[in-house]
């Protein structure tokens, strides 16, 4: 196996405003573009040739990645028109595929971090024989997903959509977004139209009796969809509990990158980035939350969980929990914001705009 199509073209609408002006997986994780993790980790195994199936914001990704020499890998692009879907979008690049007939396919989606054994899933997909592999993961509270029961065997044998009831949790696996397939397969799915693999391709091929094998693997897993998620991962990747061979520093508590700059007395942890030319000031405390380029904390802020986009501003003394603040937009001072805010692109917010609590 060594070419893979990476899914590349949502418009990431559950993460705005972080991606109003950059597509998902170029939002910063952990000092890069999300998507670089997944490029390194896709060639530590072993993958040459990676063709991105693009749409929202299209033009962003090639000025930044190039012909991916850069990582040891050849890249191509693939636009969208017209939104395909997973199915229309993967059947949209085959022609860019250099694969014979029967040789594996690697194919991710471009919002999923994950510590999967990705030679181990080729293994399982040579070894079984099967026509497509999927990677699958168990979750605590399987509602929310769609649920993959295999056999003993690990053979899949069904694609149940979200159980609505306790009777219809028959498993807690689920997809996990990473498969393999064999090429021939991907010349079966329909031209020039949507298509969902998860609710069209992969239950016709299992009703037309073809091979469906599942891997489960367990290692972390984690849907970067909600800004909370993207933070999470983010911290999690500079901790280590995430591997990535891309991150552009030292495993620990926090990550600076070279121009930024850090007040001697601000405390920076929890997997805390810190972005190229951003500014922590004096006294303030960041914990598990990602500061964008050129971002300015100011003095005695406290920010926790949340993400400052680029060029954004945090006042003096600001509290923030759980908190998006877009892209360039401004927080004065002496404000509390709470779980599940965003303060859109270029906003503004005045002093002592928004409390939870007295401001005495």
């Amino acid at each position: 196996m060594t070419e893979a199509i990476l899914l590349v073209g949502g418009k990431g609408t559950r993460l705005r405003p972080l991606t109003v002006h950059t597509p998902k997986p170029m939002v910063p994780a952990a000092g890069v573009p999300f998507l670089t993790h997944q490029l390194a980790r896709a060639r530590a195994a072993g993958v040459e040739h990676i063709v991105l199936a693009t749409s929202y914001l299209a033009e962003v990704f090639e000025p930044y990645f190039g012909d991916g020499s850069a990582l040891g890998l050849h890249i191509e692009y693939v636009t969208e028109t017209e939104p395909l879907g997973t199915g229309g979008a993967i059947r949209n690049v085959a022609s860019r595929l250099r694969s014979g007939p029967d040789e594996p396919v690697l194919i991710f989606n471009g919002d999923i971090l994950t510590g999967l054994d990705i030679r181990a899933l080729v293994s399982t997909h040579e070894e079984s024989g099967a026509d497509v592999s999927l990677h699958l993961t168990k979750v605590t509270d399987p509602r929310a997903f769609g649920l993959v029961p295999t056999d003993d065997t690990g053979r899949v044998q069904a694609f149940l959509e979200k159980p609505q009831t306790p009777e219809e949790i028959v498993t807690d696996q689920i997809n996990a977004g990473a498969y393999v397939f064999r090429r021939s397969v991907i010349d079966t799915i329909p031209v020039g139209r949507p298509v969902s693999v998860e609710r069209e391709t992969f239950p016709d091929l299992l009703a037309s009796g073809a091979h469906l094998q599942g891997m489960v693997d367990s290692t972390y897993w984690l849907d970067l969809g909600t800004p909370q998620a993207f933070v999470r991962g983010s911290a999690d990747l500079v901790l280590g509990r995430a591997p990535s061979p891309a991150i552009p520093g030292r495993c620990g508590d926090r990550l600076v990158l070279p121009t930024a700059s850090v007040a001697p007395d601000a405390k920076l942890t929890g997997g805390t980035v810190v972005g190229e030319h951003a500014v922590i000031g004096e006294g303030a405390r960041v914990d598990g939350s990602a500061i964008l380029a050129g971002a300015v904390v100011e003095p005695g802020a406290v920010i926790t969980d949340s993400l400052i986009g680029e060029g954004a501003k945090v006042g003096a003394r600001t509290i923030l929990t759980g908190a998006v603040i877009g892209d360039g937009a401004h927080v004065g001072p002496d404000n509390e914001l709470r779980e599940g805010v965003r303060v859109w692109c270029g906003a503004e917010l005045p002093a002592g705009a928004v409390r939870f609590s007295s401001d005495q």
